[in-house]
């Protein structure tokens, strides 16, 4: 147990690492891309399991990642002041659920609460995961892929095309994400900091959860369906049930990070639905290895903080495209192989020889 998490404790310490590092160098703004690039990494972990050890290939995560972030940034910015008389409205008024917020224009909009926002965005990716998961992961190959591209085209032309959603500009002046204790995600300076180890405390508490559930019955049942689907079927494991709910999962993970970036950013646009967006996503997975979460994660960091930080110019959607053909070219298991991070987690738990899945 404890060399499980020793991975997790050195992570935590290069998350720590970095943040001193800008502020020893006076350079805190670079927190900014980095906090970004958490909600991304949330994203790509959760594509890595279902790659990985589900074996499912998707091609339109970037359309649950869009889903929680417009739905979460609809309700907390449509005003429903005209809607005071109905008895729904009251009721979630009276709870608590409602909250006023004042305009650019000093005007009063009355608004769902940040967090029944995100609970909502959360459930309707989850059930459209279940809708669209049932029937699509029958398919196999190419066939799969197809049908997961259609999905993420169908949700970008739907959040391009929708006055309601803000169209091509998208929706703007989100509010930030109240948390307890007084902390909240936003884009606001003064607490970038503070932002930047939320962020970054999110994405450990979902390694957590997914290593542990890597290595629990449902993880070898998934590499067992990963390995040999009709084999693992043979002997009893029910395969459409489990890469159903870890397509879910992965789902869930996606929107997640979609509704806490659209706070931190104050708003979302049709982009974050794009194919290239997906298509990205997968290239991160790949080159970090397919059923590597820990690769995943080391390359989402680095590669998604070059991106935001423009360090690829107009060319960034074909860096990621040339990366994906190269590492299906020439390192189908991606450039951090499970071996390599064994190594790293040995030498980092004090020479242990068993290996764990990453």
């Amino acid at each position: 147990m404890a060399r499980r998490y020793s991975m997790v404790a050195a992570f935590a310490g290069l998350v720590v690492a970095i943040q001193v590092a800008t502020y020893l160098a006076g350079a805190p703004y670079h927190l900014t891309q980095l906090t970004m690039t958490a909600y991304y990494s949330l994203l790509i972990v959760g594509l890595c399991m279902l790659i990985g050890y589900a074996g499912q290939i998707s091609l339109g995560h970037a359309g649950f990642f869009a889903i929680g972030g417009y739905v979460s940034a609809f309700l907390t910015t449509h005003d429903l002041a005209a809607h005071k008389g109905l008895r729904l409205v009251a009721l979630l008024q009276k709870a608590g659920m409602l909250l006023e917020r004042s305009d650019l224009y000093g005007g009063s909009h009355l608004v769902v609460h940040p967090w029944l926002a995100c609970a909502a965005a959360v459930l309707l990716a989850v059930v459209i995961a279940y809708v669209v998961g049932g029937p699509v992961l029958k398919l196999r190959g190419h066939y799969l892929a197809m049908a997961t591209l259609g999905f993420g085209i169908i949700i970008y032309r739907v959040a391009l095309g929708t006055e309601l959603l803000g169209a091509a500009d998208g929706i703007s002046e989100v509010p930030g994400f109240p948390l307890p204790f007084g902390l909240i995600i936003s884009g606001n300076a003064s607490v970038r900091v503070s932002n930047y180890y939320l962020a970054w405390g999110l994405v450990i508490l979902g390694m957590v959860l997914l290593l542990n559930l890597i290595q629990s019955r449902v993880g070898r049942a998934l590499s067992a369906v990963h390995g040999a689907e009709d084999a693992a079927g043979a002997i009893g494991i029910p395969t459409a049930r489990y890469k159903l709910n870890t397509f879910v999962l992965s789902a869930a993970f996606a929107s997640v990070a979609g509704v806490f970036l659209t706070h931190y950013n104050g708003g979302i646009g049709p982009s974050e639905a794009s194919v290239m967006k997906s298509v990205r996503y997968v290239a991160i997975v790949a080159i970090g290895g397919m059923a590597n979460l820990w690769g995943a994660l080391l390359m989402s960091l680095v590669l998604n903080y070059l991106s935001l930080r423009g360090y690829f110019g107009t060319f960034d959607d074909a860096v990621f495209g040339v990366i994906l053909i190269l590492i299906m070219l020439f390192a189908p298991d991606g450039l951090l192989r499970r071996h390599i991070l064994a190594d790293l987690k040995r030498l980092a738990s004090g020479g242990a020889s068993d290996e764990e899945a990453a």
